[in-house]
């Protein structure tokens, strides 16, 4: 039996993906008897208070009166080095490469010259940290570096493991692996609870919804940042065209620069009582729960976790054929790819499963069995455990 590890996390404290999947992942090796630590700067969005083997550590970032000279990639150097000193970290988790991954290796050049242990560090790339931010010629060059400098790197797509490789120009000597985000399939679960999905959308609305109102219409959500490449703007064309002939509620649920910009647009083209704008949600589920359909129309996507989340609750999903989505969704089967932009394949895939029953069933449970055959949270959990213990045991037997 392997002994247990002394493993840090660190990750932006958000309800964007990269958090909610270093969280759970943190969680989850906590629960098999590993000693995690979460180094943030603030607290990670779902850990509500400290438990056994599971600790939270805030990174303090000076507040200097100059704001371009951004202190946190050296404070957090700083913390994980003297958490280092401390417990004596095994290894070091770091989520979202920028600028994670060069505070990392400052923490480890630090330590190493000291003459103190120096940790493992894994690096997961999460999207935007290769496709956009990463790939900026101003930060390139020591962006490649300090990923050189780790022992092991994954993505969650096979798409950016090989973008990351054009893009950053990194080697293919590198030890990568491609390991999926994964979902906790109990969580997010098949529910149709008829008067349940009343009250919350009576609730949302705010009038109260007999059942055969609630009953008939349609509910489609999506779950973002509201940046531009989201492209939400295709969602409100979309609910143009459906809204004169189907009973459909658009449910927006995030939050970001775009949404005031978004809400004037829905005002002005009279979609106010078709389009809710609900904020930041703790908890969502029971929002996918209630949907008919997920929609994801994004310019690029890194994986799709939003996507994943909504098929492990029996909601097919339309989104665009880019990046990673291909390999969450197989079109035809648990939902439907498009171009990016073609609001016309949009609305024909989601009018097709608000009117055609037989059809919205099968993906349905097409949706739910793909997330159980592939994207389950144990045997994923096993594959960063297994990759972790293994770059250890090789740290041990060297020294």
């Amino acid at each position: 039996m392997n002994a247990p590890l002394r493993i840090a996390v660190t990750s932006f404290p958000s309800l964007g993906g990269s958090g909610i999947v270093a969280t759970e992942l943190g969680r989850a090796l906590a629960h098999r008897g590993h000693e995690v630590h979460f180094l943030c700067y603030d607290r990670p969005a779902w850990i509500d208070e400290p438990r056994d083997r599971l600790h939270v550590h805030r990174v303090e970032v000076p507040d200097y009166p100059l704001p371009h000279l951004g202190a946190y990639p050296l404070a957090l150097a700083s913390a994980l080095s003297s958490l280092c000193e401390r417990v004596s970290i095994d290894l070091i988790h770091l989520h979202y490469a920028i600028p994670h991954t060069t505070s990392a290796v400052l923490a480890k050049q630090l330590l190493a010259s000291r003459g103190l242990p120096v940790p493992k560090l894994v690096t997961t790339l999460h999207g935007t940290d290769v496709t956009l931010v990463g790939s900026d010629p101003a930060i390139a060059p020591i962006h490649r570096y300090t990923l050189e400098q780790c022992d092991g790197l994954t993505t969650p797509s096979e798409y950016l493991r090989q973008t990351s490789t054009m893009r950053l120009g990194l080697s293919s000597q590198l030890p990568f692996e491609v390991i999926p985000n994964f979902i906790d399939t109990d969580r997010f679960s098949p529910e149709r609870n008829p008067a349940q999905r009343r009250d919350i959308l009576s609730s949302i609305l705010g009038r109260e919804l007999t059942q055969t109102e609630s009953d008939a219409l349609r509910v489609l959500s999506h779950s973002s940042n509201f940046r531009p490449v989201k492209r939400i703007d295709d969602l409100l064309l979309m609910m143009q065209a459906l809204r004169d002939d189907l009973p459909v509620l658009l449910l927006l649920i995030g939050d970001g620069p775009e949404r005031e910009r978004l809400q004037k647009q829905v005002h002005q083209n009279g979609l106010s009582s078709s389009v809710c704008f609900l904020g930041q949600q703790q908890d969502f589920v029971p929002l996918l729960k209630l949907s008919d359909v997920f929609l994801l129309p994004s310019q690029l996507e890194g994986f799709g976790l939003s996507a994943l989340e909504a098929l492990g609750c029996g909601v097919p999903v339309v989104a665009s054929n880019v990046g990673g989505l291909p390999e969450v969704i197989t079109d035809g089967q648990n939902g439907f790819l498009h171009e990016v932009g073609n609001v016309a394949a949009i609305t024909s895939a989601v009018r097709q499963l608000l009117t055609d029953a037989t059809r919205w069933t099968q993906m349905s449970h097409a949706a739910r069995h793909s997330v159980e055959q592939s994207f389950r949270r144990d045997p994923l959990v096993t594959r960063y455990e297994q990759l972790f213990l293994s770059l250890c045991r090789r740290t041990k037997s060297t020294t």
